[in-house]
């Protein structure tokens, strides 16, 4: 649900992960090279880097880092819509790889992550409370670090998050549009006019975009044949997943898995 681990005892890292958590690494002195997906990142001193649910990360060199890495489901956090709207507000987690290292003030984030591990080390009364508001005061002083910078405010909604949750959690389902705005208690209408307005482009177009990010991760990372992907992901003909990959990354799966396998 929630845990926090100093930077430099992280030893999970060491190898590529993937867990359905919400991940925020914090460097507090030092140096370290993290892998997301496809990506590496550098992290110096007060630099942070946030991880959507899902996405394939590890460290790949340190040199004296510390830090922390903070990690919570989405369960926990996002109890109410205001929630939802504030972990990706900014594309702060955002399930379209818009994954960025980020200069924060180091007083602050360091003083807040302190205080989430003292609270998750001797859980007084009301500790979660507390930690979720203290994570609250994290991204928000993020967010007010990437404006600072001259950064352009994005502020998705709610339901837009949840259609992208929903796509993420029923990849095996294969679903249509019309059954996930009928999940989603919405339209389809409503749904394209969120996608074009968050991501411009069709909602159908979304999940396709989401369905090909996720082929990517399962064919590099989980020793899976190109048929197993296919059905993972819930076509019943390996040929047809073929050619879809093929159209949405211009490059087979079978050599984009030659590519990118460890």
């Amino acid at each position: 649900m929630i845990a926090i681990t100093a930077l430099e005892k992280a030893a999970e890292l060491s190898k590529p992960r993937r867990i359905m958590k919400y991940v925020l690494v914090y460097c507090t002195a030092g140096n370290v090279s993290i892998t997301v997906d496809e990506k590496e990142f550098k992290l110096t001193t007060g630099e942070v880097i946030t991880i959507t649910s899902g996405q394939i990360h590890s460290i790949k060199k340190t040199t004296k880092a510390k830090g922390f890495v903070l990690e919570f489901t989405l369960d926990f956090f996002c109890k109410n819509d205001n929630d939802i709207e504030l972990i990706f507000h900014n594309g702060l987690f955002c399930h379209f790889a818009m994954n960025e290292v980020i200069a924060a003030d180091k007083n602050i984030i360091e003083s807040e992550l302190n205080f989430i591990t003292g609270e998750l080390e001797t859980q007084p009364y009301q500790y979660l409370i507390s930690v979720h508001s203290r994570i609250e005061l994290i991204l928000v002083e993020i967010n007010r670090a990437k404006v600072k910078r001259g950064d352009e405010i994005w502020k998705p909604d709610a339901l837009f998050l949840k259609f992208l949750e929903a796509v993420r959690d029923n990849f095996e389902h294969n679903y249509t549009l019309a059954e996930f705005a009928k999940m989603l208690g919405t339209t389809e209408i409503k749904l394209n006019e969120l996608a074009k307005l968050h991501a411009g482009k069709t909602a159908q177009n979304v999940i396709y975009g989401l369905i090909a990010s996720e082929a990517k991760r399962l064919l590099t990372y989980n020793d899976l044949s190109v048929k197993q992907v296919a059905y993972k992901l819930g076509f019943s003909d390996p040929f047809y997943f073929s050619k879809f990959f093929k159209k949405h990354t211009r490059i087979s799966p079978k050599s984009y898995q030659s590519s990118y396998s460890l």
